[in-house]
């Protein structure tokens, strides 16, 4: 009992950067956000609102989930039943049960998504870096067993071997502001979303990219107003002194 108390003390100190303040303003910004969404969706409604509500809305649920994400956990149930039952029961005195907020959670994401297209994206500086990330839906060996994402879901190739699942593309700034984002298929090539004028529209400037993006001849995507894509070309290691290859070297450990 007193490892557990200590425990949870030692939680809340490390997530006492989000401040109470900080909580309501994100609530404000997504709540506002919410009101003017749910007016635009009931008067396009086809059919019956529903009468009963859930317990939660899905302000609440949108800022647990951003809460989540720019605090110290890595797991959800133990943020839930740990520090927000016992810590914001003031913020969040309609708390349901963990079960319950999973599926409130899948029921937001639409609204997660609106809100950081339409709220969360910084602004260009004109130096930009754009790359992808896997986001793996099961294990390799577990690839022909999954129903999950059947038919959706594509086996692809990063540079950390095959993968089952989607693909993440970025683009950010120098200050690394998320400038705009999309989710695709894990077999769907890196440049793909380069051709989609609307993905492209926030760069101006120069691009920057890994060895991922080699553009060749007619592939090379048109970008009106802005510079190429510049690639990152790394020296041979014959090249380099013993100290830069230490540090290349402590510098792959880490990244992985």
């Amino acid at each position: 009992m007193l490892y557990l108390s200590v425990l949870k003390s030692n939680i809340y100190n490390e997530t006492m950067s989000l401040t109470k303040d900080k909580v309501t303003e994100i609530f404000y910004m997504v709540d506002e956000f919410c009101i003017h969404l749910d007016a635009q969706i009931k008067a396009n409604l086809i059919g019956n609102v529903p009468k009963r509500r859930p317990t939660m809305s899905n302000s609440e649920v949108i800022t647990l989930m951003v809460l989540f994400h720019s605090g110290c956990f890595r797991n959800m149930k133990h943020f839930y039943e740990h520090y927000v039952k016992l810590h914001l029961r003031t913020e969040f005195p309609n708390t349901v049960s963990y079960n319950r907020f999973t599926e409130l959670m899948q029921s937001a994401i639409l609204p997660l998504g609106l809100f950081m297209k339409t709220c969360c994206l910084g602004e260009c500086s004109g130096i930009t870096y754009i790359d992808s990330t896997p986001i793996r839906v099961c294990k390799n060996k577990r690839i022909k067993r999954n129903k999950v994402f059947k038919g959706i879901a594509e086996l692809g190739k990063s540079t950390m071997g095959f993968f089952f699942g989607f693909k993440l593309h970025l683009v950010v700034n120098d200050k690394g502001q998320i400038l705009n984002f999309v989710i695709t298929k894990g077999n769907v090539d890196d440049r793909e979303p380069l051709h989609n004028e609307r993905f492209i529209e926030c760069i101006k400037g120069k691009l920057y990219a890994d060895k991922g993006y080699p553009f060749q001849g007619a592939d090379k995507p048109a970008l009106p107003g802005r510079n190429p894509l510049n690639h990152k070309h790394k020296k041979q290691h014959e090249e380099l002194p013993l100290r830069t290859k230490r540090q290349n070297i402590a510098t792959q450990k880490v990244g992985h």
